[in-house]
């Protein structure tokens, strides 16, 4: 499991990563979307992708003010302390503890759904840290204010998080959408519902979001086209179509083939028989994982005797074992 992998690597010492650091200056920037994510989950033929993904992939947006940011540093060091200093800068590039750095230098407190949460943004913050050889002033942590609420918890469509402050990525739907290779599992697809990137819910519902601002950096601002797009338009897209029409979000990264994967499932829990059709041409689809899901949605969408019909004639075809269990599943 890549992200569990990933979460031990998150727990080592930031200072093991660059051992010249004197200093970790951490910065948040606010994404607020501009209307309530939670709305487009009842949009059943359409398709929900995560806010942060809505805009321009944030990496290169952030990363390109941080290093603006530590030039000015660099520079400030040698004209106001005749000092050099050492800076690296780092986006969810690197085993660096976001979170908790960014909870100890007081920029929110990291609620019981593990993310930060902020008074004046609520839950919707990117997060960037510039390392440095300078020795600079220790702001207080930002102490917890979520209280007795567990409304980020209660919300999960399927139970990822065993108690506050723990998540089992293997639950997630932002796992499973964007981390995860292979077939979903069963038992998380109706829980999908129409999410076919990320998932907004434990942070949409967080009460801070009352003060949350809306985002003002014009690149993180939603395309009109992202906030929720017609399953029939996404399923037919070949794999130029889907690289042209995601070129600068971060949904380009999980690849066409898991992309229909998701889409599929969103279609399966779509109750929508004009999407009937886009489903059946994906039955040839050469990625294995695209055909199971192609047939998981089929079996929800057509009756019984329509999909023994397709069954006949496409499982003898094919010689994927995953596929041929989605056909024979009971």
């Amino acid at each position: 499991m890549t992200w569990l992998r990933e979460t031990q690597a998150r727990r080592a010492d930031p200072l093991a990563l660059w051992p010249q650091t004197r200093s970790i200056i951490m910065l948040a920037m606010n994404y607020g979307p501009d209307d309530n994510p939670l709305a487009t989950l009842e949009q059943r033929s359409a398709g929900n992708i995560s806010v942060y993904a809505r805009h321009r992939d944030y990496h290169d947006l952030i990363k390109g003010k941080l290093k603006l940011l530590a030039q000015w540093l660099h520079g400030a060091a040698r004209e106001r302390l005749d000092e050099d200093c050492e800076v690296k800068v780092f986006v969810d590039t690197a085993p660096v503890m976001e979170k908790p750095l960014a909870q100890a230098a007081g920029l929110g407190w990291q609620g019981k759904h593990t993310n930060l949460v902020s008074r004046e943004f609520g839950s919707w913050l990117f997060l960037g840290s510039i390392f440095t050889t300078l020795d600079l002033p220790v702001d207080p942590p930002m102490q917890d204010h979520c209280g007795s609420c567990r409304a980020c918890l209660d919300i999960c469509p399927t139970q990822a998080f065993p108690g506050p402050g723990k998540i089992d990525a293997r639950r997630c739907i932002s796992y499973l959408t964007i981390e995860h290779h292979g077939n979903i599992a069963e038992e998380f697809r109706k829980a999908m519902g129409n999410r076919i990137y990320g998932c907004d819910d434990c942070l949409a519902i967080c009460p801070w979001n009352k003060y949350a601002q809306q985002a003002q950096e014009t690149a993180l601002i939603a395309r009109d086209d992202l906030k929720s797009p017609p399953l029939a338009q996404l399923v037919v897209m070949d794999e130029a179509q889907f690289r042209a029409f995601f070129a600068a979000s971060p949904v380009k990264r999980i690849g066409h083939a898991r992309f229909l994967r998701n889409v599929l499932i969103a279609i399966g829990n779509s109750a929508d028989a004009g999407l009937i059709p886009h489903a059946k041409a994906r039955l040839a689809h050469d990625a294995p994982i695209v055909r199971a899901m192609a047939v998981w949605a089929l079996r929800r969408l057509l009756d019984a005797h329509e999909f023994a019909t397709l069954r006949d004639q496409h499982l003898p075809g094919d010689g994927d074992g995953d596929v041929c269990a989605e056909w024979t599943m009971p």
